[in-house]
């Protein structure tokens, strides 16, 4: 990186400058006649894109297409009449109170239910002063990232890991450093390795973020032996740990695994949701955090939105005291456990060899590994063509891997809709590997071109006669 001189407009690295050799930096705004304050955003601002799932939006929603990409909740399985009647009852009966502001640490009643919620995960000593209710368990993230990392700290996730921590992450300018993953979770051994990197590197690690049940996007399951070490190796590092924990009561094929926080009340904060075994749309989620943590998050919370919504809040809290919330996780277990049969079903009978998929005990999501060679993102335009869509990999790594994988989610589709997504994913894979095989049997040999100037000698460039650019040795 080239450094500007004492006085320089801007420092290095930093948006609207541009560097020339031999030539002092100028500032250039951004695109300045598309947003003349380009030059003037806040450094955290820089990097901020959208994520690879809401830059499908405007495809997913096209009736033709089948979407395995977003995971949204099969929202339909809810009994809508009696939740929107109890919503009515709701504002018609105390409106004062439903549709006033809150308290920033939220409603009690709603605190002391979302405990009886966590009591399933084994997680039996939590207080309903502990809890800090917030819009969904996304702004707990933000919440607790903000408490916590400064510029330039590291945090520890699974690669892969979810978009929207990733997100949450970059704009609190956090370096990830990403632990290895396989069918039974995070890799103990890889977290050990990674927190003597950092130690070697004078890196300040902040915490471990990990979404140990039914992964987003991997689909694993952190097992028990693995459990048990990853805690081990917190205690022994004296790391903090954040467990994310939208999915764990959606489990397939047994109970609810015993939660990481249940295993240690003070190392592990605990970030919940109702977004998924209730409505997305109401964005009512949790931290359960020690009492000082608490008190900053509540401090953070009135920072940010003041409270979280009124009304929202006693929505959860009457569905939760008045109706058969239990069964109803029940339904959407079964209907998720079809969803996800119907997924592996398909791919095991039309994916082409060379691909490899997890087979998730819960949740919602399949990650799939193309065969080699191929690139999930260069691949999209074409899957859009022929109507199927998935999120491609790369969007789950902060540094830039995962190309040859993509995240298919069958929480949405029915069952048939899911065996034609496959089926055109699968044609799509074919076809692609079929031009993969052609051009790589193709000697491209070599284009020869000449650059000179009137009056100057000519000079010779060589390259493969496949690229529009070359490397100019000057």
């Amino acid at each position: 990186m080239v450094t500007p001189p004492p006085g320089s407009p801007a420092g290095p690295g930093q948006p609207g400058t541009h560097l020339t050799q031999g030539a002092h930096p100028h500032v250039v705004p951004r695109h300045p006649r598309l947003d003349p304050l380009a030059d003037r955003y806040a450094a955290r601002t820089h990097g901020m894109k959208s994520s690879e799932i809401r830059a499908l939006f405007s495809v997913v929603s096209r009736p033709e297409v089948v979407s395995l990409a977003g995971g949204m909740p099969a929202v339909t399985a809810l009994p809508l009449d009696a939740v929107g009647s109890m919503i009515g009852e709701l504002v018609s009966g105390m409106g004062a109170q439903t549709l006033q502001y809150g308290s920033g640490q939220g409603d009690p009643r709603l605190r002391e239910r979302i405990c009886d919620v966590m009591a399933l995960e084994g997680i039996n000593d939590a207080s309903p002063s502990e809890v800090v209710v917030t819009v969904g368990s996304q702004q707990g993230l933000d919440l607790v990232t903000r408490v916590f990392v400064d510029p330039g700290d590291v945090i520890l996730a699974e690669g892969p890991s979810y978009v929207g921590a990733l997100g949450v992450f970059q704009a609190a300018q956090a370096r990830v450093r990403h632990v290895a993953m396989d069918e039974h979770g995070l890799i103990p051994e890889a977290l050990e390795e990674a927190l003597a990197d950092c130690r070697a590197n004078g890196d300040r690690v902040k915490f471990l973020y990990t979404v140990p049940n039914f992964h987003n996007p991997a689909g694993v399951t952190l097992s028990e032996p693995r459990r048990e070490a990853v805690m081990a190796l917190a205690e022994q590092h004296d790391l903090l740990v954040i467990e994310d924990n939208p999915y764990g009561l959606l489990g397939f094929e047994h109970e609810p695994l015993r939660a990481l926080r249940a295993r240690n009340s003070q190392r592990v904060i605990y970030l919940g949701s109702f977004s998924k075994t209730f409505s997305p749309g109401l964005r009512v989620g949790w931290v359960l955090a020690p009492l000082a943590v608490r008190e900053k998050l509540v401090l953070a919370t009135e920072a940010q939105v003041l409270c979280p919504p009124s009304l929202t809040q006693y929505a959860v809290a009457r569905y939760l005291d008045t109706q058969p919330w239990r069964e109803q996780i029940k339904l959407f277990t079964e209907l998720y456990r079809e969803r996800r049969d119907a997924t592996l079903e398909s791919l095991a009978a039309l994916m082409p060899a060379g691909t490899a998929w997890t087979k998730p005990e819960g949740g919602f999501y399949v990650w799939l590994k193309l065969p080699a060679g191929l690139d999930a993102k260069l691949m999209q335009p074409r899957a859009v063509a022929a109507h199927v869509a998935y999120v491609p990999g790369i969007g789950f790594f902060a540094d830039g891997n995962g190309q040859e994988y993509m995240r298919l989610s069958y929480c949405y589709p029915e069952p048939d809709q899911i065996r034609e997504g496959v089926r055109r994913l699968a044609r799509v894979i074919e076809a692609e590997l079929d031009l993969h095989t052609t051009f790589d049997k193709v000697d491209t040999g070599t284009f020869r071109a000449v650059r000179g100037t009137p009056g100057h000698e000519a000079e010779q460039i060589v390259g493969p006669a496949n690229s529009d650019t070359y490397e100019d040795p000057r």
